[in-house]
């Protein structure tokens, strides 16, 4: 898939992937990939800095920690964080009717 095609909704997908657990970059980016079936290979210079971006914003909390021997920075969701999750989803549901309704229009 075209990693353009994710252009506005990288945040949305970053949140949902640590909804449920923390992650460190690395995992985040395979959570992606495996999550989407294969089809969203997103590069590390397009996730980290979302991710640095999302936590100044307060919707992620980030910590150093020792993950399999080597010390990565894992991300947390915060409340902040999930309010803006369920905002995006929202969004995001409004926005797929709209254009399945345009793309996929029903017959009358």
């Amino acid at each position: 898939m075209n990693t353009n095609a994710l252009h506005g909704h990288m945040d949305a997908l970053l949140l949902s992937v640590l909804e449920h657990e923390p992650l460190h970059g690395y995992a985040i980016i395979e959570a992606l990939q495996e999550r989407s079936g294969g089809a969203l290979a997103v590069p590390t210079g397009t996730v980290y800095p979302a991710l640095r971006r999302l936590e100044r914003a307060g919707y992620l909390a980030g910590e150093w920690a020792t993950v399999g021997g080597r010390k990565r920075r894992t991300y947390r969701l915060t409340g902040t964080g999930r309010t803006a999750l369920a905002s995006e989803r929202s969004a995001w549901r409004e926005f797929t009717a709209a254009i399945g309704s345009v793309l996929e229009p029903r017959t009358r």
